[in-house]
């Protein structure tokens, strides 16, 4: 990596200092903003090709159609061996692939999750390993966890951008260990598993039950897809859904976000752990995305999983016809509403709490679905209108739903 000029390292260390006060509200001290600002000039910076979006926009409010953040969870293996041998082991594969949107008036967030096998058409892409010679060709019909290898970051954002419809402008790639140290930094996060999750692929062993994790638990449980679901990256991709919505309401929970020792911990895990791109080492987009994140309600924070179907053979997965209405919401910045009983359905898909008592309808109403009510009366305004109503097939939550892991009996 070229060393950074003192002009550079100054403005990135009163980039730390300005975005520690704004979220906390108090002074961490000097030395948390110093040890901030050594860890992410530490770690490799990545160039988006629409980054350029955010030039003179003073707040992501401001820009059409909300702020589109690509988050890529790599497999490449740690050098401690921890996860497989670092040289016979690693791919640098994308195997987490999410796009966080976040809406133009701060009012609700979406998290969509690509399946690893799905089969995509990647775009021509500068070649990381010269980005000012000829660019990659394009590709079709390969699988999207296979393009961070291919191609880099960029690539991956490219592809996802020709898929989606949507502009993104910023990303980062978080490591193995970062969930874990997320993890212990919040304190932990409690989980329901509705059966006994027993996978000896990752070590994760959990009886039925509420279950704080942190730590390696807590990635043993993102980790495993032969102990959950139907066994498939689908079934994983509920169960990482299950976590993470239990993270935002930790996040979200008394004392969490207004504690400078919490709030330093947890940016020092995600620092630590990720590779951020170039657009946010600026102190201002640091300070908009935590300001616009930070009082969105739970229920408005929804978690999917973009819709596929399997190929004849079963090898992998394609973009069913649903997914034209998940592109269409988000290219209209509108927020999502999933059918009720579309993840309890899905075989890959979740439990509902059993702790939690199901509403029942009103005697003297007939039974009708919520969401094809809202969807279908005229009468609703934009004050009152709930978003996209997405098809049957689309399966996932909000934040302030608790859902337990299924087991797969296989």
């Amino acid at each position: 990596m070229p060393r950074h000029g003192g002009w550079i390292s100054g403005g990135r260390i009163m980039a730390a200092v300005v975005a520690i006060v704004a979220v906390s509200g108090l002074a961490v001290g000097a030395f948390a903003a110093v040890d901030l600002v050594s860890t992410v000039v530490s770690k490799p910076t990545l160039t988006l090709v629409n980054e350029d979006a955010l030039e003179g926009v003073p707040d992501i409010g401001a820009m059409d159609g909300g702020l589109n953040f690509l988050l890529v969870g790599s497999d490449k293996r740690t050098a401690d061996g921890a996860f497989g041998d670092p040289e016979e082991d690693s791919a640098v594969l994308n195997d987490v692939t999410m796009l966080v949107h976040i809406s133009q008036d701060h009012s609700h967030a979406e998290v969509v999750s690509f399946p690893r096998d799905m089969l995509v058409e990647v775009p021509e892409c500068a070649d990381p390993a010269d980005p000012d010679g000829e660019p990659l060709s394009s590709l079709s019909s390969v699988k999207i966890n296979t393009v961070l290898s291919y191609g880099g970051f960029g690539c991956v954002a490219a592809t996802v951008e020709q898929l989606t419809g949507v502009t993104i402008p910023v990303g980062g790639i978080v490591e193995f260990y970062g969930v874990a140290a997320l993890a212990e930094a919040v304190g932990g996060v409690d989980v329901c598993v509705a059966e006994a999750i027993d996978d000896e692929h990752t070590g994760i062993h959990l009886p039925p039950g509420t279950h704080t994790l942190t730590g390696i638990s807590a990635l043993q449980f993102l980790r495993t897809r032969h102990g959950v679901g139907d066994g498939s990256d689908l079934g994983r991709i509920s169960n990482q859904q299950v976590f993470l919505s239990a993270l935002m309401r930790t996040l979200q929970s008394s004392g969490t976000l207004s504690d400078p020792a919490k709030l330093y911990g947890i940016a020092k895990a995600a620092l630590s752990n990720m590779s951020l791109s170039s657009a946010l080492q600026n102190p201002t987009t640091l300070i908009s995305i935590a300001r616009a994140v930070q009082d969105i309600d739970l229920s408005k924070i929804v978690f999917v999983q973009y819709p596929t179907v399997y190929t004849e053979d079963s090898s992998a997965v394609v973009p069913s016809d649903s997914a034209d209405a998940v592109n269409a919401a988000l290219q209209a910045d509108e927020p999502f509403v999933i059918d009720p009983n579309a993840t309890t359905d899905a075989e890959f898909g979740t439990d509902a709490d059993p702790t939690s008592a199901p509403v029942e309808p009103d005697a003297d109403e007939p039974a009708t679905d919520a969401a094809t009510d809202a969807a279908s009366d005229p009468a609703t305004d934009a004050a009152t209108d709930p978003g996209a109503v997405l098809p049957p097939d689309v399966t996932g939550q909000p934040a302030s739903e608790v859902r337990c892991s299924s087991a797969n009996d296989g």
